[in-house]
C-alpha cells in the first residue's frame, strides 16, 4: 500500500514538473525579453525588448528600465540644476542600426535649496529603436549587449553603472510583448512629446524671458497649467517660477533667464501642459528668438508690427498678385472668355458680372478661412492650400476642371434647358458663372503663394478670428480687384472688338488649359496615390467625359433627352463611387516621390533631426519645402534650384540642400513652416555657416536671387566679429 502511495506521488511529481518545464519551454514565444538586472538599494536597472522574437529588417525598441526606490529619482537629457542624463551604448550585430534615446517628457523634482531637477521618479524607461539586418538569418539569435551609466539623486547623487545582454531569437514573424514589458514601454509612451502644433516666440528682456505660444486651441478650458522644459543647460533659471498667463489662443509663460542664455542660439524644448482632467503631455516646440521670427523676410517682421489697416494693405496686394501666379493660369481661360462676352453689352451687365465674380472670389476666401481657423480650433494643423494634401480633392478637382474644358470645347453648354428655353436663364446663368468663375479662381490659386501672402496668412491664422477673416478678404479684393475694375471703369469693356466668330475661337482655344490642368492634378494624384490614384484619375476623367457628351445631347435632342439625362447620371454616379475608392488609397512616402524628382541626387529629404545635426555642426544648409500640387514651387525647381548654376553655387560653398515635401500631410513640416509663421509655399530658407540665423528667400526664385543672397550671407559672415 505505501508502495503504491508512493508510486502515486512520484508520477503526480513527474506530470507537474513536465507541466512545468512544458510552459518554459512555450513561454519565449509569448514574453519579451528581459535582461538580468543590475540592483542596488535605489534602483534596479534592466535592458528590456518590446519584442520576443524579430524579423530580417524589423524595427523594434529595446530600453532600459529603471524601478526606483521611494524619494529617489534619475534625470531627463536636460537634467536641471544638478544631476546627469543616463548614458547608454549599444553594441549590436553588423548590419543593425540604431537611434538615439527617445527621450521620455520629465516631471520637476525639487531638491534642497533654490535646486530644481528635470527627471524622474518611481519608474522609467529610455527607450530605443533598433533595426534587425536585412540579412539576418531566421533560427539564430540577435546579440544586444549594453553598457550603461547614470545618476540617481535623493538628498545625496549616487553614479552607477549596469552591463546588460539580450539575445533575442531571430524568426519569419514576430511576437507579442508581455504585459509587464508592455506596462514598462506603456510608461514612456504616455510621456512621449508630440510636435506641437503652434507658433512660439522667446523674447528676451534684460533678465526676464517672456515664452509666448499662438493656437486657436490654447483656451482657458483646455490650459490649466504649462512649464517650459528647455532642452539645453542654462537657457532658463530653472529654479525660478514660470507665471503662466492665458487668453485664448495665446499663452504667456514669464521664465528668467538663465545663465547661459544665448539670443543667437536655438532654444528648443518641451511645454509641458496639464489640461483640466489633470492630464499633462509634452509638446515639442522651437521658439524664435527676439521680436520676429528668426530668419523672417522683411515683410513677415513688417506686417506683424504694423497697423491693422496696413496689415490688410499687404494682404490686397499679396491677393492681387496672385493673379501673376502659375496657378490661377487655368482660371484665366475661364476670365479671358468671360471677358469676351461683355465686349458690347450693357453697361449694367458688365457691372453685375464684375460683382457676382468678385462675390464669388470673396465667399470663398471667407470659406477658406472659416475652414481653416475650425481645424486649428479641432487641433488639427493644417495651412494655406491645404485641401490639396486630399487624393479625392486632387481627383475630384481633376475631373471638374477637365468638365469645364469640355464645356469650353462645346461639348455641353451650362444652363441651357432642353431645346434652348428662354433667354432669361440664359442671363441668369452668365451671373451665376461669374461666381462660380470667383470661387473656382480662388481654389486653384491655394496651391501658390505670392509675396507678402505668406506671412499674411501666417498672422491672420493666429490673431482673433475678426482680424483674421478682415485679412483673408483684403486678399480676395486683390485677387478680384483686375476684373472688379470693370465694375467700376465698365467702359473698359468697350475696347474689346466687337462679338464675332473670334469669340468662339477663343473660348475653344481655351478649353485646352483646362486640360493641362486636368492633366497636371492627375500626376499630382499618381504622386499622393500612386499607379492605383492614376487608375482611379483616368477612369473617372472618361466616365466624366460621357457624361458631358450625353448630357450634350439631351440638350439639343428632345425626342432622347430623357434618356440620355440618365446616362450621364449615371456616369457621374459611377465617378463618385470611384473617388470613394481614393479614400483608402495607399500613399508612397516622400523619398519614394524624390527619387523620380529633377535633381535628387543633389539633395536630401528634410527632418528637423537632420537641420539640427547640420547646424550643429556649423554647415551651411538650404531647406526648400515643396509640393507636387504646387505650380510656383515645380517652376522654381525647373527653372532655379535645379540649374547647373545654382547647384555648382551650392557645392562651391558646401551647401547641403535639404527638401520638404508636403505633397501629403506631414506634422513635421507644418510644425517647420509655422515656426517661421507661414502656412503656405513654396517656401526657402537659407541657413549660413556657424549655426547663424536663417534668412527666408521670397517664394518666386531667379538665379540671381538665390546666388545673391548666398553672396550677402557670405558677406556678413565675414564682417561680423564673431563670425570666428
Amino acid at each position: 500500500m505505501s508502495g503504491m502511495f508512493d508510486r502515486k506521488c512520484w508520477l503526480q511529481t513527474v506530470l507537474w514538473m513536465s507541466t512545468l518545464l512544458a510552459l518554459a519551454w512555450g513561454a519565449p514565444a509569448a514574453i519579451a525579453l528581459e535582461s538580468a538586472a543590475t540592483t542596488s538599494p535605489r534602483v534596479t536597472a534592466t535592458l528590456i525588448s518590446d519584442a520576443a522574437t524579430v524579423a530580417p529588417g524589423q524595427t523594434f525598441r529595446v530600453g532600459l528600465r529603471q524601478k526606483l526606490a521611494p524619494k529617489w529619482h534619475t534625470y531627463w537629457k536636460n537634467s536641471g540644476d544638478a544631476g546627469a542624463p543616463p548614458e547608454i551604448r549599444l553594441g549590436l550585430p553588423a548590419g543593425a542600426t540604431v537611434s538615439g534615446i527617445i527621450w521620455p517628457g520629465p516631471d520637476r523634482i525639487a531638491a534642497a535649496g533654490p535646486v530644481m531637477s528635470y527627471g524622474y521618479e518611481t519608474e522609467i524607461v529610455f527607450p530605443i529603436n533598433v533595426t534587425v539586418p536585412r540579412d539576418a538569418t531566421p533560427g539564430q539569435n540577435m546579440a544586444i549587449t549594453a553598457d550603461a551609466e547614470w545618476i540617481v539623486c535623493e538628498r545625496e547623487c549616487i553614479p552607477e553603472q549596469g552591463s546588460f545582454q539580450l539575445d533575442i531569437p531571430i524568426a519569419e514573424t514576430t511576437a507579442p510583448a508581455s504585459d509587464d514589458v508592455k506596462a514598462a514601454f506603456a510608461i514612456a509612451d504616455a510621456r512621449k512629446p508630440m510636435t506641437g502644433p503652434w507658433s512660439s516666440r522667446l523674447v528676451s528682456e534684460g533678465d526676464a524671458l517672456a515664452l509666448t505660444v499662438v493656437g486657436a486651441d490654447l483656451t482657458q478650458a483646455a490650459v490649466k497649467a504649462a512649464y517650459f522644459y528647455p532642452a539645453s543647460w542654462g537657457v532658463t533659471d530653472h529654479a525660478a517660477p514660470q507665471q503662466l498667463s492665458l487668453t485664448d489662443g495665446t499663452l504667456t509663460l514669464a521664465l528668467a533667464k538663465g545663465q547661459t542664455f544665448n539670443p543667437a542660439a536655438k532654444a528648443d524644448g518641451l511645454l509641458a501642459v496639464t489640461d483640466g482632467g489633470g492630464v499633462t503631455r509634452w509638446f515639442e516646440i522651437t521658439p524664435t528668438i527676439g521680436g520676429a521670427p528668426a530668419g523672417a523676410a522683411p515683410t513677415a517682421s513688417l506686417i506683424e508690427n504694423l497697423p491693422l489697416w496696413q496689415t490688410a494693405l499687404f494682404a490686397f496686394l499679396g491677393g492681387l498678385i496672385l493673379n501673376l501666379m502659375p496657378c490661377v493660369f487655368p482660371v484665366l481661360a475661364i476670365k479671358a472668355t468671360a471677358i469676351a462676352k461683355l465686349s458690347g453689352g450693357e453697361l449694367r451687365e458688365v457691372r453685375l458680372a464684375s460683382a457676382f465674380y468678385t462675390l464669388g472670389v470673396l465667399v470663398a476666401f471667407t470659406a477658406l478661412a472659416a475652414a481653416l481657423l475650425a481645424m486649428r480650433a479641432g487641433g488639427t494643423a493644417v495651412g494655406w492650400g491645404f485641401q490639396f494634401q486630399s487624393p479625392l480633392f486632387v481627383a475630384g478637382m481633376s475631373w471638374l476642371l477637365l468638365a469645364i474644358g469640355l464645356n469650353l470645347s462645346g461639348v455641353f453648354e451650362i444652363g441651357l434647358g432642353v431645346g434652348g428655353t428662354g433667354q432669361s436663364l440664359a442671363q441668369k446663368s452668365g451671373h451665376a458663372g461669374s461666381f462660380f468663375t470667383g470661387l473656382l479662381a480662388v481654389v486653384v490659386a491655394t496651391p501658390c503663394t505670392a509675396p507678402f501672402m505668406g506671412a499674411a496668412i501666417g498672422t491672420a491664422l493666429t490673431a482673433p478670428v475678426y482680424i483674421c477673416l478682415l485679412i483673408f478678404l483684403a486678399m480676395g479684393l486683390g485677387l478680384a480687384a483686375p476684373y472688379a475694375l470693370l465694375g467700376i471703369f465698365p467702359s473698359l469693356a468697350r475696347a474689346l472688338p466687337r462679338p464675332g466668330l473670334w469669340m468662339v475661337r477663343l473660348r475653344q482655344a481655351m478649353a485646352f488649359p483646362m486640360y493641362a490642368s486636368a492633366a497636371w492634378l492627375v500626376w499630382v494624384l499618381s504622386q499622393q496615390a500612386g499607379d492605383f490614384g492614376v487608375l482611379i484619375a483616368l477612369s473617372g476623367a472618361l466616365l466624366v467625359a460621357l457624361a458631358a457628351w450625353m448630357y450634350g445631347i439631351a440638350q439639343h435632342d428632345t425626342g432622347r433627352g430623357l434618356l440620355s439625362r440618365g446616362f450621364a447620371a449615371a456616369a457621374i454616379v459611377g465617378t463618385l463611387g470611384l473617388l470613394m475608392q481614393l479614400d483608402g488609397a495607399t500613399t508612397p512616402g516622400a523619398a519614394a516621390r524624390t527619387e523620380a524628382s529633377p535633381g535628387s541626387a543633389n539633395y536630401e529629404p528634410f527632418s528637423n533631426a537632420r537641420l539640427a545635426a547640420l547646424r550643429k555642426e556649423g554647415k551651411p544648409v538650404f531647406v526648400n519645402m515643396t509640393a507636387a500640387w504646387c505650380i510656383t514651387c515645380l517652376v522654381n525647381e525647373r527653372t532655379t534650384l535645379s540649374t547647373d548654376t545654382i547647384q555648382q553655387a551650392f557645392r562651391e560653398r558646401g551647401i547641403t540642400y535639404l527638401k520638404g515635401d508636403w505633397t501629403n500631410r506631414d506634422p513635421e513640416i507644418g510644425a517647420y513652416l509655422r515656426s517661421f509663421n507661414r502656412d503656405g509655399l513654396p517656401f526657402y530658407a537659407y541657413y549660413p555657416a556657424g549655426g547663424r540665423d536663417p534668412v527666408v528667400l521670397p517664394p518666386v526664385l531667379t538665379e540671381a536671387i538665390v546666388v545673391g543672397e548666398l553672396e550677402r550671407a557670405n558677406t556678413s559672415a565675414s564682417a561680423s566679429p564673431s563670425s570666428n
